[in-house]
């Protein structure tokens, strides 16, 4: 996969592309990531990419012509057919089956704004959807921008030593992710789950999937609200709703198995 990224700050999205997973994927021949930076397609000698907005207010506003060059340049680059991402507060909220979704694609081109955003017909014109990282917001899209290339990029085949890594990871059946243990097996804040520790893979996976469920349940009832639960998850829900209401009762204990 190939993901384009245009942006004042290329050496910042470099860098975040050469470390950990995203690193490795490059490493690898998995995921390619090119940068493109739009001072080097403007007109004038100054490099201008930004103008005042009409309508006065404070901030500046991306200018068309710059981008309108770069954008003409970049589908040049690859005949493979390039799907535009504009990362703005104004977006639909990114998701993890939207990521699923771009992890597909052969080529992806994410556009960073800065100061009051870019000109809206350079948006309606080269875009072809904004996406969010959530409801909040950022001095520019760099850093959404590296959140979605290490999202996307984790998910190439080949990217993670463990392909089951990616099938277990929170979102990915649309519930939040089981608790996670490693050595010591006791220790002064607390023992692991004895479950965890006798072999039984089949008793394994019920704690985990309930424990998947309740910690969703607890943390995130919308995204319950969402799933549509067979009668076995349905069963292990309730038993841990009974676990947790139980526990309240002592302070201190949890349910654990």
């Amino acid at each position: 996969m190939r993901i384009d990224v245009i942006t004042l700050f290329p050496d910042f999205v470099r860098q975040c592309g050469e470390v950990g997973v995203v690193g490795r994927a490059q490493t690898r021949g998995l995921l390619q990531v090119q940068t493109w930076n739009p001072r080097d397609y403007a007109s004038d000698n100054y490099r201008t990419v930004d103008g005042r907005t009409f309508g006065g207010g404070p901030g500046m506003v991306m200018m068309i012509e710059p981008l309108r060059a770069l954008f003409g340049a970049l589908r040049q680059a690859s005949d493979e057919p390039t799907h535009v991402v504009y990362l703005s507060p104004q977006g639909a909220r990114l998701t993890q089956d939207k990521v699923q979704t771009l992890a597909r694609l052969p080529r992806l081109a994410l556009l960073c704004g800065r100061y009051e955003g870019v000109d809206e017909r350079l948006l309606a014109h080269e875009v072809d959807e904004e996406l969010s990282v959530g409801d909040f917001v950022l001095s520019g899209g760099e850093l959404a921008a590296a959140v979605l290339i290490d999202a996307v990029g984790r998910l190439q085949d080949g990217a993670l030593n463990d392909a089951q890594s990616a099938q277990q990871d929170s979102f990915s059946d649309g519930l939040l992710d089981c608790p996670h243990y490693t050595r010591p097996e006791r220790d002064a804040w607390g023992v692991v789950p004895p479950v965890l520790l006798g072999g039984d893979h089949a008793a394994i996976r019920r704690w985990r999937r309930k424990q998947s469920l309740g910690r969703t349940w607890l943390r995130r009832p919308d995204l319950l609200a969402q799933c549509a639960l067979d009668d076995q998850s349905r069963a292990l829900l309730d038993e841990f709703r009974r676990e947790y209401l139980a526990a309240q009762q002592a302070p201190g204990a949890g349910p654990q198995d």
